[in-house]
């Protein structure tokens, strides 16, 4: 107890102190936890402990008893994400997850195993260890897209529906190693028996969600006392877990159907809330032991050989990736973006290595280094994902050229050009077409941009402020602009353009707030409408109306208000060109 105790002290303290600077240093706390695991770990200052007393009380001496809590925070963090999905939604991404989640993992592990035959000499270990190693990191990678908020993104929940295939390849992958070793009885019976057990635990998860799970937490609700709730929600989490482990599946994803199956209750936020703290403590904790199984004095000797295995690893990973996405009818910079975050192996390959080595099948020496391989594509992870936002940032703008206006765009006349097509600029437009008026509209987002073209909408890519694209536009034959854009500056640089090439246009502009308002209205905008004003307008409005006003008062007050705010912006605007 005294170790242990010890031991969680050595890990708040230095997660504590290393975790921020590499924050700071803008490497991530996932680096820094798997840090932590290198340091002080047995193999690193640990190795110290039996010569120099003091250093045992600054290391971490039984990675065997902290790991459950390691594994603990990966099945906490996958139910919370189930909890952000329902059946529907899962039963849509189908498609994604036994099409784009098969196909990953057979293009991945088919030139792996290739890659890994020479050195391992039999066709059997090669394919397994292949499989484990195609698979990558359900912990690392949902635990970025949920701190990134894209977890329920297209892009996020295409990766999840990957992950999700992954997860079900962990039953055939233990049978195989089961394989591998001394068998008694028929294989085909040890087949159908593993996926017969982990079929009936999934099936066995969903019914009880449906007719007991939701009902207790319910039940658990009514009475009003937040503990109850708290501790049903953890007897559910563990217990969907046990129950797909039991089975040879993966913990998490018992963790991951619970937390869907509760996610149409009306309790799932307070859920969140409550478990949300521990979530990332515990997470923490995983990413030690992960670093704790690190050998670095033993990998030493055969650097260069790590270095070539990990460049392999994740050159073929992110090829093959890329193609299974690519197939599935992803667009360029969805597949690229996917294929560089998903490029890491995961921690089941340990699980894999280390059943491999207790039967010895593997050699000490390339146990060592794959071990070494798992971790350091694990700990490039989030370097990994900031080079795919890069890529498929750069793969959007590539693919913005073809949104660009043509030179000869289709004339129109009495058109509306609308600069800026967010929520404001898709508003205006959806009321101009109610009213049958024709517009335009140009947008510096790629990406918003191809989603518009694809919707059909006249919808370009680029900056508002150029004069030549607002030519391409139909600038000469416009009746009118409108100005929506988010920025101050690019706002007024459309607003300067339009009133230097069409001095008597007619154009409109939304402004941030009256400061913005009154640069619009000195460039000459005939109405410039300030956002919080208008805002502040409409709250009041309802307030008298609540407050039981007529109607027709309640119109008028918020009529000279207006006026009131609009001759304001007029007198600014005023002295500022004085």
């Amino acid at each position: 107890m005294d170790t242990v105790l010890k031991d969680a002290m050595v890990y708040l303290i230095a997660a504590g102190v290393l975790v921020p600077l590499f924050h700071r240093a803008r490497i991530g706390a996932v680096v820094g936890f798997i840090a932590i695991g290198v340091l002080l770990g047995p193999h690193g200052l640990g190795r110290l402990a039996a010569d120099v007393p003091l250093v045992r009380f600054i290391t971490i001496s039984s990675p065997q008893r902290v790991a459950p809590f390691g594994e603990l925070g990966v099945i906490f963090l996958l139910f919370l994400l189930g909890l952000e999905f329902s059946a529907a939604r899962l039963w849509a991404l189908r498609r994604e997850v036994f099409g784009a989640g098969a196909l990953q993992v057979v293009l991945c592990a088919a030139p792996l195993a290739a890659l890994l035959y020479l050195p391992f000499g039999h066709p059997g270990l090669a394919l397994v260890v292949g499989l484990s190693l195609a698979l990558s990191s359900t912990a690392v990678v949902t635990q970025l897209l949920v701190s990134e908020h894209r977890s329920l993104t297209a892009f996020g929940q295409l990766v999840i529906a990957v992950l999700l295939f992954q997860d079900l390849m962990v039953v055939p992958i233990l049978l195989a190693v089961d394989l591998l070793g001394p068998q008694s009885g028929d294989v085909a019976w040890l087949a159908l028996s593993a996926l017969g057990k982990a079929a009936a635990a999934v099936v066995a998860i969903l019914l009880a969600g449906r007719f007991v799970l939701a009902p207790l937490v319910a039940l658990a609700a009514s009475t009003g006392l937040r503990d109850l709730i708290m501790a049903i929600t953890l007897v559910v989490v563990v217990g969907a877990a046990g129950l797909t482990h039991a089975a040879g599946l993966s913990a998490a994803l018992g963790a991951f159907l619970a937390g869907m199956l509760l996610s149409e209750t009306a309790y799932r936020h307070q859920i969140e809330i409550d478990l949300e703290p521990f979530k990332g403590l515990l997470i923490g904790v995983f990413f030690v032991t992960v670093g704790m199984s690190v050998d670095i004095a033993g990998v030493l000797p055969h650097a260069w050989l790590l270095v070539q295995v990990v460049a392999a690893v994740l050159v073929l990973k992110v090829a093959f990736t890329y193609a299974a996405v690519r197939l599935m009818g992803a667009r360029r910079p969805v597949a690229a973006e996917a294929s560089v975050l998903l490029a890491q192996t995961g921690e089941f390959a340990l699980v894999v290595l280390g059943l491999l080595a207790a039967r010895r099948l593997v050699d000490p020496a390339q146990m060592s280094t794959l071990v070494t391989a798992v971790v350091i594509t694990l700990a490039l992870t989030p370097l990994m994902a900031r080079l795919g936002r890069r890529l498929g940032a750069r793969l959007e703008r590539a693919d913005a050229r073809d949104l660009e206006a043509p030179a000869a765009i289709v004339p129109l006349s009495g058109h509306v050009v609308i600069g800026g097509f967010g929520r404001v600029g898709r508003t205006v437009a959806a009321i101009l077409a109610r009213e049958n008026v024709p517009f335009v509209a140009v947008d510096a987002d790629p990406v918003r941009a191809a989603v518009e073209r694809r919707a059909g909408r006249p919808v370009y890519f680029g900056d508002a402020g150029r004069l030549d694209l607002l030519e391409r536009l139909g600038g000469d034959t416009a009746s009118a602009f409108v100005v929506t854009l988010d920025a101050a500056g690019p706002a007024e640089g459309m607003a300067a353009a339009v009133r230097a090439r069409w001095p008597k246009a007619a154009v409109v502009a939304r402004a941030r707030d009256a400061a913005h308002a009154r640069r619009l209205a000195a460039l000459g905008v005939s109405g410039v409408i300030p956002e919080t004003v208008e805002a502040s307008l409409q709250l009041a409005g309802r307030l008298l109306e609540a407050l039981g006003l007529p109607e027709e008062v309640v119109s008028a007050r918020i009529a000279e208000a207006r006026e009131a705010e609009r001759a304001k912006i007029a007198g600014g605007s005023g002295a500022d060109g004085r």
